[in-house]
């Protein structure tokens, strides 16, 4: 049975990926006591990038945005991998993301916005996150954006 969050995801559209599976030695998400952290999570699809390149280059801003909110989808199945339910989550507390950036592209912070309005529009007041938004030179996989995650949990 699906929880509130769950169903509110369905009410968006859209629908909890599977875990992506890491691509080298590490687990997609940790916990340590009332919280949990991913590690970066890749805008994946179905096991591959839709998109690569550098945003301002060959990825535009708003194309970077969307893969921005795939990348919060999956840091959600993350979650729930090791939380056992995102109805746990009292509150998301940070979001790191990163930006394959051209060397005159500027936006991560609106790039980012992307991951950040979807923990909103799913998660409500408990989605309202710190963040980070960073340009860098090239992502695993040349991956134009990455994003990690770390919520606090309910009390179990």
């Amino acid at each position: 049975m699906a929880g509130a969050v769950e169903s509110r995801l369905a009410e968006l559209g859209l629908t909890l990926p599977a875990v992506v599976p890491p691509l080298a030695s590490y687990q997609p998400a940790v916990q340590s006591g009332v919280y949990v952290y991913t590690s970066g999570q890749l805008p994946m699809v179905d096991g591959k990038l839709a998109v690569t390149g550098k945003v301002g280059a060959e990825v535009t801003p708003d194309e970077a945005k969307e893969l921005a909110k795939t990348c919060a989808l999956n840091a959600l199945a993350a979650v729930k991998s090791v939380a056992g339910g995102l109805d746990r989550i009292k509150r998301v507390v940070k979001v790191v993301g990163f930006v394959a950036s051209a060397s005159d592209f500027t936006g991560q912070p609106a790039v980012i916005n992307g991951a950040s309005e979807l923990l909103g529009a799913v998660l409500g007041d408990k989605g309202v996150h710190a963040r980070s938004a960073v340009g860098v030179a090239v992502l695993p996989l040349d991956a134009p954006v990455e994003v990690e995650v770390q919520v606090e949990l309910v009390d179990a």
